[in-house]
């Protein structure tokens, strides 16, 4: 007999609701929930192979430990007092800072692990903390810090109410939404056009999200705030800006203005790609709009100058009256308003210990890991913790990574799998799977495009013995905090466990107390009720109380920012950098990613159902650029930069601008040592085999995945790579 569960599903942002039939301990079937007030029934492949994570014969389920015969399992305790023991003995030697952590973007779809690393990471005592936001999303992090003073106040599109959507180096009809949670995006962009509003779409590659549009322009990689000052300019220049109630608590729109009087389109065309009078009629048209919402996402803030893109696109939604207002960019309200729970962010408190980059929100940026370890002297990375992630593929110029970590003392990973990253690891520490534990997203509902909560209890009770995410981190504090206060606070921590925590979050957050539609308020006990989620309404007006700078109000023109655009001009306007640039050897394409429906980074590869058909790790090569080098379609090519090469087939089509080519990140699997079966077969190529660890931008520290220098040439003969499993013995 079946039984049926109502659950989220956890594999990207966007929380589809699904409705999940079980037979003992087999998924036999998914579909979306039709009575889900946010996703509405909507969903997509990933969220159908749910069921195949749980069931994954490669997914590991007890602790193993490397060996010279290979992988060993363990027990639960004398694995945690191992890692504790190593972990003490390596900073006791080398110090705290001899020790790294990092933590991959699963992380924030694991509300156990969000709410019990931080105690673990702040026993180990290190700054040496790193992870994928810096190859991600940290310029929307310093955009919302210096603006709004919080570095998680990032304002996201009100899509559903929207009549201009101004979409810059996103794809969220694949996507569903990336820091803008929208089940079914593609469908709510289409609702945009039928009530008679506009979708225009800036990308190098004309996207998913691009054929729903009404206009899509193509851009060269990397220049996108340059575009956006020029559109700054002809709003300004043509009194166009009307910043609304908002010019009451907004400071230094004076030196915005000034900034943007530099930079007119007809001096951003040339590098942009995009005409002046292009440039000039979006302006007016955003401008005029009834409401607008200018958005960015990977394209943008993957990028040498993502910071400055981030804070400009902030900038045209406050001067143009889109921000804080229906149908522009507005703050959610979520039930766990972890805002006033979470620090506030900072910037630049310590840098790297090597390259001296900035910290921010006291991580370092994951571009400087692999130099951490392999640079000798005081405070070298000798120790690795890593939770969720694998680096190796997800981060630039992963070679190098791959072979940092072969050199280190001690590794521990949390995770699941075997992978290109957790195969160097010591010991690999693997939680319960997604459906043996409850959910909440604690994160997501800080970027909804609307208000809602959804609480989802465990599918299947996990094996006898079992550790979840939140118990292992624990665990291990437990093992390095020492005294009585230790025991007490340990204690305290191991009977609240992650769901008393989240009831404390909701009875203390904005709808715990008189919230009508629940008499004495929000709580888990209530939530509980409504296993299909509660609407807690539209986005709302916010400002200036939501603010959380120290004059309590907008920093329009933050003064690191506007430094910034020195760089910005010297680099894409200045004419001896460019003849330089251009003298550059024989790198003359840029480098873009390309998000795909079944896939999300890394970590999806490995079910047959989202790897089945045709390989989808192809090289997407303009056919000019193609014949200029006599490239046929599904020719094998090399593609080259500074740093490495990979060779990869070629997929021509000219839904990417000249001068551009496209891979898809995350794949890689080709390397030996891993137990990943399904991804072993379909390895590809890993993009940051390519990627510069060297190239970011400067201000955030953010990798520079988009707009990498590369050539490309045709390959005559391709030598197999391995793709079996071949053991740790046969890696080393």
């Amino acid at each position: 007999m079946t039984t049926t569960h109502y659950r989220t599903c956890t594999l990207c942002e966007a929380m589809c609701g699904l409705v999940l039939e079980t037979d003992g301990g087999r998924v036999v079937s998914t579909r979306g929930d039709a009575d889900d007030p946010f996703s509405r029934g909507h969903i997509c492949p990933k969220g159908v192979a749910l069921g195949d994570v749980h069931a994954d014969p490669d997914r590991l389920r007890q602790p193993m430990r490397r060996t010279a015969e290979g992988w060993q399992p363990v027990g639960w305790d004398e694995a945690l007092d191992e890692v504790a023991e190593w972990l003490r003995a390596v900073q006791r030697a080398h110090g705290r800072d001899a020790v790294a952590v990092y933590q991959g973007n699963p992380t924030v779809h694991n509300y156990g692990s969000l709410l019990y690393a931080p105690g673990f990471i702040r026993a180990l005592g290190t700054r040496n903390r790193f992870s994928a936001t810096s190859v991600d999303q940290l310029p929307h992090h310093l955009a919302a810090y210096s603006m709004f003073g919080h570095q998680l106040l990032i304002p996201i599109p009100d899509l559903d109410r929207t009549d201009f959507f101004l979409v810059l180096g996103a794809n969220p009809a694949v996507s569903n939404g990336s820091l803008m949670s929208a089940p079914d995006a593609a469908g709510r962009i289409k609702a945009i056009r039928r009530r008679g509003g506009t979708v225009v779409v800036i990308d190098p590659r004309r996207t998913e999200t691009a054929a729903l549009a009404d206009r899509h322009h193509f851009i060269r990689p990397g220049t996108d705030a340059l575009l956006l000052l020029a559109l700054l300019h002809v709003i300004f220049a043509e009194g166009l800006e009307k910043p609304g109630r908002l010019a009451a608590f907004t400071e230094e729109l004076d030196a915005a203005r000034a900034v943007a009087a530099d930079f007119p389109p007809e001096r951003a065309a040339g590098v942009t790609g995009i005409a002046a009078e292009e440039i000039r009629t979006l302006a007016r048209a955003f401008a005029a709009a009834p409401s607008a919402v200018c958005y960015g996402r990977c394209g943008v803030s993957t990028q040498e100058f993502g910071g400055l893109a981030h804070w400009l696109i902030n900038l045209l939604n406050l001067v143009t009256d889109n921000l804080d207002r229906p149908g522009g960019a507005m703050f959610t309200l979520p039930a766990v308003d972890v805002l006033k729970r979470t620090g506030r962010g900072s910037h630049g408190r310590f840098r790297s210990r090597v390259r001296g980059l900035p910290e921010f929100g006291g991580e370092l940026p994951v571009a400087t890991l692999a130099e951490e370890i392999l640079t000798p002297g005081k405070g070298q990375v000798r120790a690795l913790v890593t939770s969720a992630g694998n680096p190796v593929l997800s981060t630039p110029n992963g070679a190098q990574l791959d072979r940092a970590l072969a050199g280190l003392e001690f590794m521990v990973s949390v995770d699941f799998y075997l992978n290109e990253t957790t195969r160097h690891a010591h010991l690999i520490l693997p939680p319960t799977g997604p459906l043996e534990h409850d959910h909440y997203d604690l994160v997501f509902y800080l970027l909804s495009v609307r208000n809602v909560a959804r609480f989802s209890p465990a599918v299947f009770t996990a094996a006898p013995g079992a550790l979840q995410d939140w118990e292992i981190f624990l665990g291990l504090q437990q093992r390095l905090e020492r005294g009585a206060k230790a025991r007490l606070k340990h204690a305290a921590l191991s009977r609240l466990r992650p769901h008393g925590m989240l009831d404390l979050g909701l009875r203390t957050g904005p709808y715990g107390s008189g919230f009508k539609p629940f008499g004495r308020g929000l709580s888990l006990r209530r939530l509980r009720k409504h296993p299909h989620g509660i609407d807690l309404g539209p986005l709302k007006p916010m400002l200036p109380a939501r603010l959380f700078t120290k004059d309590g109000k907008i920093h329009a023109a933050p003064a690191p920012l506007l430094a910034d655009v020195a760089r910005l001009r010297a680099r894409l306007l200045d004419a001896e950098t460019q003849a330089r640039t251009a003298a550059e050897g024989a790198f003359d394409l840029l480098l873009i990613g390309r998000r795909q429906l079944r896939s999300n980074n890394s970590w999806m590869h490995n079910y047959p159902r989202l790897m089945k058909g045709r390989d989808r790790c192809t090289l997407l090569l303009h056919p000019a650029d193609a014949a200029a080098r006599g490239v046929a379609e599904g020719a094998s090519v090399r593609l080259s930069s500074s740093v490495g090469s990979v060779v990869v087939p070629a997929a021509l089509s000219d839904e990417v601008m000249p001068g551009v080519v496209s891979l898809p990140h995350g794949f890689g699997h080709g390397r030996a040592g891993i137990g990943t079966t399904v991804a072993a077969a379909h390895p590809g190529a890993s993009a940051n085999d390519v990627t510069d660890d060297r190239f970011l931008d400067a201000l955030t520290g953010n990798a520079a995945l988009n707009g990498v220098r590369v050539r490309v040439e045709l390959v005559a003969k391709v030598d197999a790579a391995p793709l079996a499993h071949e053991g740790w013995s046969a890696h080393v």
